[in-house]
């Protein structure tokens, strides 16, 4: 079982960090002066603890938009990112949001529309990744 926990920047920054950087920056090869930025210190963070330790981060921003979604590659397929993304979700919901969006990239589209997102508009390029604008209309 996954616990998820959400909490600020300032108490997320160590460990979203660290997981951030192993997915994105090492696996994935996104510039590491690319995935940290600004809007981190004014987004609600989700971490995931499986087993006494964080495997998993995602980040809502105030505008209603997820992004930021890592689980460490021996914690895949496990059901992390699907916990993440629907306590995320619930969160927006909580704060009245009407709906939740992402980019999301190209090979996890599945995983997204089975959580209820749906495409948006075409797909473009970010940090040399296709990726897919998404949304889910959030029913209250």
């Amino acid at each position: 079982m996954h616990r998820i926990e959400l909490m600020d920047w300032a108490a997320a920054r160590t460990e979203a960090s660290r997981i951030r950087l192993a997915v994105f920056v090492e696996e994935q090869r996104v510039p590491p002066e690319i995935e940290m930025d600004d809007m981190d210190a004014v987004c609600v963070h989700a971490l995931a603890y499986a087993q006494g330790r964080v495997v998993g981060t995602g980040r809502l921003l105030p505008d209603g938009h997820v992004g930021r979604m890592a689980v460490l590659k021996e914690s895949r397929f496990l059901g992390v990112g699907g916990a993440i993304l629907e306590r995320l979700v619930a969160e927006a919901r909580r704060r009245g949001m009407k709906e939740v969006v992402l980019s999301a990239q190209t090979h996890a589209l599945g995983f997204y529309r089975r959580h209820g997102f749906i495409e948006a508009g075409k797909v473009f390029e970010e940090a040399g990744i296709p990726h897919q604008a998404m949304r889910r209309v959030l029913n209250s």
